[in-house]
């Protein structure tokens, strides 16, 4: 089956401020983690800050384009995973006027994340300090909790803000009228800017296959220029890409499916299909964007996703 969009005609949008991608260099790599900078009337807002590890770095991406940290006023938060969102406690700390925009579901986490600090630990064991570095809370005044569907004023600048759970049940998409972008975070999958293949991007422990297909549709109802990516960039090819992120997403699920029906550990289950998902990207990638890719998405995370959602569904039966 084909998946695929009728997009919408509403003729062109205007571009009056910069919208500029950082890229926050993630453990030393290009083109792993993309923050981007909107520019309003009032300062700045970023979607995706990042983890603290990058802080650094960001401030130095904003300073390339003649800005600062301290004019940032608005964090816009995808969902509150450590890579999108690790550093809003840090910065809410050093610059008071900062507010952090968040779904009403991932607000406990930002206001107590030791159960996100406690799972990152489990996955990246002694790494976890130098990937992601410290997660500070974030006080509740300095959040604004958003729901279903809303429209922001933030600076002069529309920021419409819509419910796509499917890699999270508290990830958001904002779509900003006047660049025509929709900044989706993890919900459309990732792909290095510039290069035609799509990964899913599936770790537990909230994936859910229909929800990603409906929040594709609701991504498309924009009828956005452009997607921004926070793995990693600018898509302009937005029809295509949805779709085809959702057809991967349900190959995937297949082959989960046949492996958990075959037996085997799930080291091995999961490892086999690490290592073809990256034998197949590398027909089409570069070594060094090949090895991007599988840093912002790593396949047998997604695997793993994927298997408890598989797993459940049986158990549901």
């Amino acid at each position: 089956m084909v998946y695929s969009f009728q997009r919408r005609n509403e003729g062109e949008r205007r571009v009056n401020r910069r919208t500029e991608l950082i890229d926050l260099m993630h453990d030393g790599h290009a083109g792993v983690i993309a923050s981007c900078m909107l520019e309003t009337d009032e300062g700045i807002a970023i979607v995706d800050p990042g983890p603290t590890s990058t802080i650094e770095r960001l401030s130095e991406g904003l300073e390339a384009f003649g800005a600062s940290l301290a004019e940032v006023r608005w964090l816009l938060l995808t969902h509150i995973h450590l890579d999108h969102a690790g550093a809003s406690g840090s910065l809410t700390e050093r610059f008071g006027e900062l507010e952090v925009i968040v779904h009403q579901n991932g607000a406990r986490h930002l206001l107590d994340p030791s159960r996100l600090m406690k799972s990152a630990k489990m996955v990246f064991g002694p790494d976890t300090d130098r990937l992601w570095g410290e997660c500070l809370p974030v006080d509740e005044p300095r959040l604004r909790v958003v729901n279903e569907d809303e429209v922001l004023s933030l600076g002069g600048r529309d920021i419409t803000v819509t419910y796509t759970p499917g890699h999270a049940k508290h990830h958001v998409t904002y779509f900003d009228s006047h660049s025509g972008t929709a900044f989706v975070g993890d919900t459309a999958g990732s792909r290095v800017q510039g290069t035609p293949t799509v990964l899913p991007a599936t770790p537990p422990p909230d994936i859910d296959i229909t929800l990603l297909e409906d929040s594709a549709r609701r991504i498309n109802q924009f009828d956005p220029d452009h997607l921004f990516v926070t793995h990693f960039g600018w898509v302009n090819d937005v029809e295509s890409h949805l779709g085809g992120h959702i057809e991967r997403v349900r190959e995937w699920t297949k082959r989960v499916e046949a492996d958990l029906a075959r037996g085997g550990t799930d080291e091995m289950l999961s490892a086999e299909f690490a290592r073809d998902v990256g034998a197949e990207i590398r027909n089409n990638l570069s070594e060094s964007d090949a090895k991007a890719l599988e840093r912002g998405a790593p396949p047998k995370m997604s695997w793993y996703g994927l298997a408890r959602y598989c797993r459940k569904l049986q158990q549901d039966a």
